[in-house]
């Protein structure tokens, strides 16, 4: 209990500053003049390198380690948050998507680690313990990441983009020496160093999860990432305030919904999830995009009307729902799949997919709006979705663990 509590609490600190960051960088950048798509290639290279990092994360924890695995990310993160810290006229778009792929490389390899060594803590056979640890673990860290765009816009406003970027290396950096003295040595370690070849060996289970979870991730980012908050900017008259503000609070309901997916996919009946439960979850959220789309008169004029904004509000609160519990799910199924020894092999292979899922979905994201709209943006995230649920058909399935 006490590494699972010192694994989360370094995952909570490097959230709460990922999320501050995120923030930071779209605000400051705004008030530069730049265009809301401008902003969103900012983080190109932070999407790209989490597929990177991810693959090579898993191999390298299991060679070194999830405990140096995690400081390294924790390690990385202040060196990006110190890198933005220069002068004004340094902060050229190529230089802060440096800063951008070094906080992405630093984030991945601490997710990484984090879930890789639940896997550790939890004793064999205990499936529904497992699943309610990886639950809190993944929902308290949207609800922080939320908790850190509020974090963000507040030390933008009261400190300044310098002194706030100063004022999170220095918390960050402490948890970092904190980590480096109590974190268990070797956690992770696999008893025989892996071979590289060995990062793409994995089992048919992991493969297809690890598939239906990049459908499932670029289901959301096709239309979450830049889409959405245009959407609401351009078309809706919302305040960039107002956007932030209910995005961080989407964000922060998202992870709560994730605490609770154990009680609300069969929990509390002794039962945990398998690959029929996947498929169950995603089908409904097949229908969520197309209903919001309809909502809108993205396709049929005048189908839309005033309750628009309502209808948008009321859409993306159900589709975060569903989506958490999705989410939350598979999340449990990977560490669940994965083997103990070298488990971060199995687990980097999996988040590589859900990180090539992101950028797939932010790049259609910003292209597709442009040229098409909102609408085609909800309607490739239907498709996408229904990609995931069929390929969940090809987990195993069971209902005892």
């Amino acid at each position: 209990m006490r590494q699972y509590l010192l694994i989360t609490g370094n995952y909570w600190g490097f959230t709460l500053t990922d999320g501050a960051l995120r923030m930071l960088v779209v605000l400051h950048f705004h008030q530069l003049g730049y265009s809301p798509l401008a902003i969103a290639m900012l983080f190109l290279f932070y999407e790209f390198f989490g597929v990177v990092t991810n693959l090579l994360g898993g191999w390298l924890g299991a060679r070194i380690g999830l405990n140096r695995t995690m400081n390294i990310g924790l390690a990385l993160q202040v060196v990006a948050l110190l890198m933005l810290t220069v002068p004004a006229s340094w902060l050229s778009v190529p230089y802060v998507m440096a800063a951008q792929a070094l906080s992405g490389i630093a984030k991945d390899l601490n997710k990484m680690s984090a879930k890789s060594g639940v896997k550790l803590l939890v004793g064999a056979g205990q499936q529904s313990r497992l699943y309610a640890w990886v639950a809190l673990l993944t929902g308290s860290k949207n609800a922080l990441k939320g908790a850190g765009f509020f974090l963000g816009g507040a030390l933008l406003a009261t400190l300044g983009f310098r002194e706030a970027l100063l004022l999170m290396a220095a918390v960050l950096s402490l948890v970092l020496t904190g980590s480096l003295l109590t974190l268990k040595k070797d956690l992770g370690k696999a008893s025989a160093k892996p071979r590289f070849r060995e990062v793409f060996s994995k089992s048919r289970a992991i493969n297809v999860l690890s598939a239906a979870r990049l459908f499932l991730f670029g289901a959301r980012d096709v239309w979450f990432v830049v889409a959405v908050p245009v959407f609401m900017s351009a078309q809706l008259g919302w305040s960039h305030l107002r956007v932030g503000a209910f995005l961080a609070l989407w964000i922060i309901g998202y992870g709560l919904v994730q605490i609770l997916a154990p009680r609300l996919t069969g929990k509390a009946r002794g039962e945990v999830p398998d690959g029929r439960s996947a498929f169950v979850w995603a089908a409904p959220l097949i229908l969520i995009p197309l209903a919001i789309a309809l909502a809108l008169g993205e396709f049929w004029p005048g189908t839309g009307g005033a309750g628009a904004e309502n209808m948008l509000v009321l859409g993306l609160l159900v589709f975060g729902a569903f989506f958490a519990v999705n989410s939350s799910l598979h999340s449990f199924l990977i560490v669940s799949y994965a083997k103990e020894d070298g488990v971060s092999l199995d687990v980097g292979f999996y988040y590589m997919a859900n990180a090539l899922g992101r950028l797939i979905g932010t790049l259609l994201s910003g292209w597709l709006f442009q040229a098409f709209g909102l609408g085609v943006c909800l309607l490739v995230s239907s498709l996408f979705v229904a990609c995931a649920a069929v390929i969940s058909l090809g987990l195993p399935q069971h209902r005892a663990l």
